[in-house]
């Protein structure tokens, strides 16, 4: 019987070696590609979401909660959601872009191993947003696409809305635009021509523990909470594709 860990290593050693075979890295429908992105870090988030529990279990050491741990929960919440098998990536146009998400979410919980496997210490600050931001400065480095969370109510100066970023969020909070609905725009960085999508993010119940009320009060990471509401904006998630 093969075994999600078997899968996985497989479509990376794929992906290894279509890179090696010096094949077209970039796919060419850019718009589609970044949508992918989005699912696909959602997904991650997602998987880090749902186990702050285990994560910040201070009795436990050895959790399991690995990079090919995540991985094989990210490729498995990807395919249900866009149908696309990561573990048979060959004759997809986007393989290279999407098995190189995948490594950088996979090589953030790896780094991460002695935080999260540290007995006697309950939070461990290994957030939702921390894997999406150090995974999209990761992906960066690999690919040259940038993923960023962001928001006007932003806690890291990585977080920092750009300009564009920053008129997309007012749009967002427009009780005129549907909400959850993106925005994608083919326009020009730096004298260059890039792809850039924005996904708005909602406050979600998980969200208010540390970004709720008592707006002012600290949160658990010594923070002062927001005072969001839930369902009230929190962001977006924001992509910067180079275009070729």
């Amino acid at each position: 019987m093969i075994t999600p860990r078997a899968m996985l290593c497989a479509c990376l050693i794929v992906w290894a070696a279509v890179v090696g075979a010096g094949s077209p890295a970039w796919a060419t429908d850019e718009a589609e590609t970044s949508e992918l992105l989005i699912k696909m870090v959602k997904a991650g988030r997602a998987t880090v979401s749902e186990h702050q529990e285990l994560i910040n279990d201070a009795s436990k050491g050895n959790k399991g909660f690995t990079g090919d741990f995540l991985a094989e929960q990210v490729i498995t919440r990807f395919r249900n959601q866009t149908k696309i098998d990561l573990t048979r990536p060959t004759n997809l146009p986007q393989a290279n872009v999407l098995l190189s998400l995948l490594e950088a979410e996979r090589e953030v919980v790896d780094e991460a191993q002695i935080v999260i496997n540290k007995q006697g210490v309950g939070f461990k600050g290994f957030l939702p947003a921390v894997f999406a931001r150090k995974t999209g400065e990761r992906f960066y480095r690999k690919t040259g696409i940038r993923i960023k969370l962001t928001g006007i109510d932003y806690r890291n100066p990585n977080n920092r809305p750009d300009e564009f970023e920053s008129e997309v969020l007012k749009l967002f909070s427009d009780s005129r635009h549907p909400k959850g609905q993106p925005y994608a725009k083919a326009t020009m960085l730096n004298g260059k021509p890039v792809y850039r999508l924005m996904d708005p993010e909602y406050a979600g119940p998980s969200c208010l523990s540390c970004h709720g009320n008592p707006k002012g009060e600290r949160d658990i990471t010594g923070m002062r909470k927001e005072g969001w509401k839930e369902g009230e904006l929190a962001g977006a998630l924001s992509i910067v594709y180079p275009m070729r």
